[in-house]
């Protein structure tokens, strides 16, 4: 269990980047979902001890790893979200090199290792092409490759399918839900669609602090029968944004359509029940945290629980 108790950093200005984080994070895929800036790589580089907290506690397995951080990093395997290479190794030379700087080991050698690692990610075929060669989802594999070498009891991803094309990521998603079967493995994205592959729990960031700690089910639940999509010119979505909630204006053959979220004001006419998507809960999510800065009283719509959900 990774369990984080009022997580706290601020930076000088003062910039609170983390503003009281609680979570508890057991074995599996766990997601932290938010825009880019929310805080979401601060946290990571705070769990991988690379960034001392202002205050807060942080146990994996009930050790303290802020006191001690040395004694995490044999158990941690960690892709951040900008992963430098040595353009001019071969994949191979490069994955052998972190392994050394990792302190890695292994019966057969680091050799095999490094061998075993590049079968694991499906990089065999290119282990003695440079990596300036590879693309960007073959760089993503050799970075979660070191990633897990020493069978990490902790693997922290932060970004790791930004750019990526739908292969590539789609062949990233298997390896994480492969890796997340034996440990705990936390994903940081701001993409919706990693979370709904790949995550049965996730926690929404925004402006450094938790705004909700849910399931996709429970989330897509909390809006079922309360989403409609109807036909607006540009004009039109204006003044609707006026009177009801706008989730997003979206293109369908050329033509705009608005996705709605239904309060108290009823549907427009020509709207028509759409199924509400995990997408949908976010982006109501990111619009009400918004308005809950210059309206501290509102509601979150969608089920929030801070730490473990029951």
């Amino acid at each position: 269990m990774l369990s984080v108790r009022r997580l706290v950093k601020i930076y000088p200005g003062p910039v609170a980047a983390l503003s009281g984080i609680d979570l508890d994070v057991s074995r599996g895929m766990f997601g932290l979902l938010g825009p880019n800036g929310a805080g979401k790589s601060t946290f990571m580089k705070i769990l991988a001890g690379l960034l001392e907290p202002t205050s807060g506690q942080v146990t994996l397995a009930g050790e303290d790893i802020l006191a001690r951080p040395e004694n995490l990093w044999g158990r941690l395997g960690y892709l951040p979200q900008e992963f430098g290479f040595f353009p001019h190794l071969t994949g191979e030379q490069m994955l052998r090199y972190l392994l050394e700087l990792k302190g890695v080991s292994a019966p057969g050698g680091l050799e095999a290792l490094t061998g075993e690692l590049l079968e694991r990610v499906n990089l065999s075929f290119a282990a003695r092409r440079p990596v300036k060669g590879y693309s960007g989802g073959m760089r993503q594999r050799l970075g979660i490759a070191q990633a897990i070498a020493g069978n990490p009891e902790l693997i922290i991803v932060d970004e790791p399918t930004a750019g990526l094309d739908p292969e590539e990521r789609h062949r990233f998603y298997r390896i994480l839900a492969e890796l997340a079967e034996e440990r705990i493995v936390l994903l940081s994205t701001h993409i919706v669609e990693d979370v709904a592959v790949l995550c049965p729990r996730f926690a929404v960031i925004k402006g450094g602090r938790l705004l909700a700690v849910t399931t996709p089910g429970a989330a897509r639940e909390a809006m079922a029968g309360r989403v409609v999509e109807v036909a607006v010119s540009g004009a039109e979505l204006s003044e609707m944004s006026r009177s009801h909630t706008v989730l997003q204006s979206v293109l369908f053959e050329g033509k705009n359509r608005a996705r709605l979220f239904l309060s108290d004001d009823g549907a427009p006419a020509g709207a028509e029940p759409v199924p509400a998507t995990l997408e949908d809960a976010y982006l109501l999510l990111m619009r009400q945290a918004a308005a809950a800065e210059e309206q501290p009283a509102l509601d979150i719509a969608l089920p929030v629980a801070r730490g473990q959900l029951s």
